[in-house]
C-alpha cells in the first residue's frame, strides 16, 4: 500500500484527510471526534530503521497494544515507532503489498484506541449518602 492508497482508504473508512503540520511530506491522521492522532505517515531514511538499503522510505506509525507491538517488531516491515513512544506505537513500512491487510487492521485498532472513551452515566442516588457506608437511614416513627 502506497501513501496515496492509504489516504484513499482512510478517506473512505473514516472520512479523514491527512494534515501536514510540518509543511513537508509527513502527514498526520487525526480522529474526527477528538483530533488525536491515530496515524502518522513519515518519510524516513532506511538506515535509521536499520535497513541495509539506501534512500527514503514511507512508514506509518500507529498506536497499538504493547503485547502486539512486541510480537510484530521482529517481523519484516515492522519497526520500533519512529519519533513516537516505542511501547505504545509501531512503525510499519509502506509499499510492501504483503502488509496491506495488516496495515488496515492495525490502523483500525489505532483508530479505536484513540477514540473518545464512552463513560457510563451514573444515575443519581435517591438520597445521596444514605447508603454510602452500608447503613440505611433511620426514620422517625413518632
Amino acid at each position: 500500500m502506497t501513501r496515496q492508497e492509504l489516504f484513499t482508504w482512510i478517506r473512505q473508512q473514516y472520512g479523514t484527510e491527512p494534515e501536514y503540520p510540518w509543511h513537508d511530506w509527513n502527514a498526520v491522521l487525526r480522529h474526527n471526534d477528538n483530533n488525536k492522532w491515530y496515524g502518522v505517515v513519515l518519510e524516513v531514511s532506511a538506515d535509521k530503521l536499520g535497513l541495509p538499503e539506501v534512500g527514503i522510505i514511507d512508514v506509518l506509525n500507529v498506536k497499538s497494544d504493547p503485547l502486539l507491538i512486541g510480537s510484530l517488531r521482529g517481523q519484516d516491515g515492522y519497526f520500533p515507532a519512529y519519533h513516537m513512544n516505542k511501547e505504545k506505537w509501531l512503525s510499519i513500512q509502506l509499499g510492501k503489498p504483503e502488509l496491506d491487510d495488516a496495515i488496515k487492521d492495525l490502523l483500525s485498532l489505532s483508530h479505536e484506541l484513540i477514540a473518545p472513551k464512552k463513560r457510563n452515566r451514573k444515575l443519581p442516588a435517591n438520597n445521596p449518602g444514605d447508603s454510602a457506608n452500608g447503613k440505611e437511614k433511620e426514620t422517625d416513627k413518632g
